[in-house]
C-alpha cells in the first residue's frame, strides 16, 4: 500500500482513485462498510482503492490537553488499512491551515485539486470544514459540480447498537473484550516498544516485556489473556494492565509474561492483543502471595488461549481473518 503524506502536488499515479474519507480510529466494522465500498467502487471502475485520514486526530489538535483513547495509533492503523486490501492511503496533516478551510473550500482544494478524487465514500455522519458544518448533502452537491461520485454509507451495527469509536473505547474501559472485538472485527491491539522494566517480574519467577500505554487508553486495569505479536509471530501471554499497586506505583503499563518463550525482545516494537479480562487489578500483601496469584493466571490464560486458537471467533470476520494470516503462534 503507497501512503502519502501530502496532498498538494500529489504524482499523476496517484490521482484519480476512489477515496473513503473519515478519521477511521479503530477501522471497526462500521469504517469497514465505508473502505469496503470505496473498494468496490475502484475495481468496479478500475481505478485504485484509497483512504484519507487525517493526523493528528482534529479532537487532540483541538484539544492538546486532553489525551484521546486512541483505539489505532496511527502505524497500527496503517497496518489495518493495508490488511484490507487498499491501494493507498493519504495521511493528511491536521494543522491550522487545514482547519481554517471552509467545507467548500476543503472540497474544491483538497478533495478535488489535490487528491483529484474520482469517488469519495464516507459514514453517514461525516461532517467537514471549519466548524464541522459540510454535511453529506454539501458534498454530493459540490461533487456533481467538481466532477467526483459520492456515496454515503448507512450506519451499520448489530442488536440495535451502531458500531462506533467511543462505544468501543467504552467496552474496553470496562474490560469488554469480546464486545469491542465483536465490533472491532478483530481482537484489539496495543501497540509499543519494550523498554527494561525493574526485574521484578523476573525475580519472582516471571520475567515480563513492559511498554508504556499510549496516553489516554484508559482499558480496564486488570489481568488479560494476551497474545503478543513479536519478530513476525506471536506467543501467548498472561498479560497485566495497570499500576502496579503492590509495589506503589502510579503511570500505567502494560505488561506481559510470554508462554513457553526465551528471549529478549528489549528494544523491539510489539503489538499485544487483549483475548481475554480474568481478572480486576488487587494488591497483594507480600510479593509471595502476588507470585502465588500470578500463577493461577497464567494457568487460566493458557487455558483461555488454547480454546480461542482452536476456534477464534474474530475469523468469522474479513479483517479478523486477514489479521490471523500474517501471523502464526511461535
Amino acid at each position: 500500500m503507497d501512503i502519502v503524506r501530502f496532498w498538494q502536488d500529489v504524482p499523476h499515479t496517484l490521482r484519480g482513485a476512489a477515496l473513503a474519507i473519515g478519521n477511521f480510529d479503530g477501522v471497526h466494522r462500521g469504517h469497514q462498510a465505508v473502505l469496503g465500498e470505496a473498494i468496490r467502487i475502484a475495481k468496479r471502475e478500475g481505478r485504485r482503492s484509497g483512504a484519507v485520514v487525517f493526523d493528528p486526530h482534529p479532537r487532540e489538535f483541538f484539544a492538546p490537553g486532553q489525551p484521546l483513547f486512541y483505539l489505532t495509533p496511527l502505524p497500527l492503523k496503517l497496518e489495518l488499512l493495508e490488511a484490507l486490501g487498499l491501494d493507498q492511503t493519504f495521511v493528511i496533516p491536521f494543522d491550522q491551515a487545514l482547519a481554517s478551510l471552509s467545507a467548500e473550500a476543503f472540497t474544491t482544494d483538497v478533495i478535488a485539486g489535490g487528491l483529484g478524487a474520482s469517488h469519495v465514500v464516507v459514514g453517514h455522519d461525516f461532517s467537514y470544514g471549519k466548524g464541522r458544518t459540510g454535511t453529506t448533502e454539501e458534498l454530493a452537491a459540490l461533487g456533481r459540480t467538481l466532477g467526483f461520485g459520492v456515496d454515503v454509507v448507512s450506519p451499520v451495527g448489530a442488536r440495535d447498537s451502531v458500531f462506533s469509536s467511543s462505544s468501543i473505547r467504552e467496552h474496553l474501559r470496562k474490560g469488554e473484550v469480546r464486545e469491542a472485538a465483536d465490533k472491532l472485527g478483530y481482537w484489539w491491539r496495543a501497540c509499543g516498544r519494550v523498554i527494561p522494566g525493574a526485574g521484578r517480574g523476573k525475580g519472582l519467577g516471571f520475567p515480563t516485556l513492559n511498554f508504556p500505554l499510549t496516553p489516554g487508553q484508559d482499558v480496564r486495569h486488570g489481568i488479560y489473556a494476551m497474545r503478543v505479536h513479536h519478530d513476525g509471530g506471536r506467543s501467548h501471554a498472561a498479560g497485566y494492565v495497570g499500576v502496579r499497586p503492590t509495589f506503589g506505583e502510579e503511570q500505567p503499563v502494560l505488561e506481559a509474561y510470554l508462554l513457553d518463550f526465551a528471549g529478549d525482545l528489549y528494544g523491539e516494537d510489539v503489538e499485544a492483543e487483549f483475548i481475554a479480562f480474568l481478572r480486576p487489578d488487587q494488591t497483594f500483601a507480600a510479593p509471595q502471595a502476588l507470585a502465588e496469584q500470578m500463577r493461577t493466571d497464567i494457568e487460566q490464560a493458557r487455558r483461555v488461549l488454547k480454546s480461542i486458537d482452536a476456534d477464534d471467533p474474530m475469523r468469522r470476520f474479513p479483517l479478523g481473518r486477514a489479521l490471523a494470516r500474517t501471523t502464526e503462534t511461535i
